[in-house]
């Protein structure tokens, strides 16, 4: 099977984990604009990461035969540093419209303030200039809550449903997201948010409709095969294999093509690499020989 993870902080992550995720079936990403783990300090903090990813990762991703796309946002945690995210509103539109993003995000709530209110609605707007969808984080604290009202913000705003993703969902917020026509996304995390035997059980509940699966991998203890691992338990526990290929690519593939950016013309040969290419003189090896292929090939790097 062929998979999927729309939410994974590669930048985070270290290039065993691109050949890993490459021979487990993974053909495509999308890295969300995220919180580092403490706070930036400046505005060209921000211009330099959102360059990364939208450049040097998807050349990373690339010689690895996986096809990486990312979206673009100021994420809720910084907002509350009001001068530093009116700075970074004004970079966003200069990477909003870049061909590998595929939406905004992901913006939303942490501690539901008035300054991540603020935000969180202009960029709802931002996104509506564009044409793009919108990645919603919800709240590690008090997230059912969270939850509902971020969906109310995006009903006053005129968002369609179909428009917007859902994510960190659990048990106590997924009917509610369902119910009222989103995307539902949950992020597979060892012991806390999701696990997989938790997302077992949501699908056999709820079944595969508009409900996606991520791993939201970072730099904290996450695991970029959380949707492989997942699907395959998925299988073991009797759900069928239709319904897996929807929560582990297709569903994703559908609400992020909605962005004109992506599509499973992309990947489906195969995603050709050559690792004798450099990206502003730098390359992804350190003294292997340079191959090239496409990603079905056994050995990308040998060590």
């Amino acid at each position: 099977m062929k998979f999927i993870d729309p939410h994974v902080h590669m930048s985070s992550r270290t290039t065993d984990d691109y050949q890993a995720m490459q021979k487990a079936g993974i053909v495509a990403i999308i890295e969300p604009a995220f919180w580092l783990g403490q706070p930036r300090t400046e505005k060209g903090a921000f211009k330099d990461y959102y360059s990364s990813i939208v450049g040097w990762e998807p050349f990373r991703s690339s010689q690895f035969g996986i096809k990486h796309y990312c979206t673009i946002g100021l994420n809720s945690k910084e907002a509350n540093n009001v001068p530093l995210a009116e700075q970074v509103m004004e970079l966003l539109p200069l990477y909003a419209m870049k061909d590998n993003v595929v939406a905004i995000g992901e913006i939303g709530y942490d501690d539901q303030t008035e300054a991540e209110d603020r935000f969180f609605r202009a960029q709802i707007e931002l996104a509506k200039e564009v044409n793009l969808p919108i990645l919603i984080h919800t709240p590690h604290r008090d997230k059912k809550n969270g939850t509902l009202r971020s969906m109310d913000v995006l009903e006053e705003h005129g968002i369609d449903p179909k428009m917007a993703i859902i994510d960190h969902n659990n048990e106590e917020t997924a009917k509610a997201v369902l119910d009222r026509g989103y995307w539902a996304a949950f992020t597979i995390y060892p012991r806390t948010k999701m696990g997989s035997e938790r997302m077992v059980e949501v699908v056999k509940q709820y079944g595969s409709e508009r409900i996606i699966v991520d791993s939201s991998a970072d730099w904290g203890v996450s695991d970029p095969l959380a949707v492989p691992k997942t699907a395959n338990l998925m299988l073991a526990n009797g759900i069928s294999k239709e319904d897996v290929h929807m929560t582990c690519y297709q569903n994703a593939l559908d609400a992020y093509a909605q962005s004109g950016n992506m599509n499973e013309s992309d990947w489906e040969n195969g995603v050709s690499f050559d690792q004798s290419v450099l990206y502003g003189g730098n390359s992804v090896l350190r003294g292997q020989d340079p191959v090239k292929g496409t990603a079905s090939d056994s050995d990308i790097i040998e060590n």
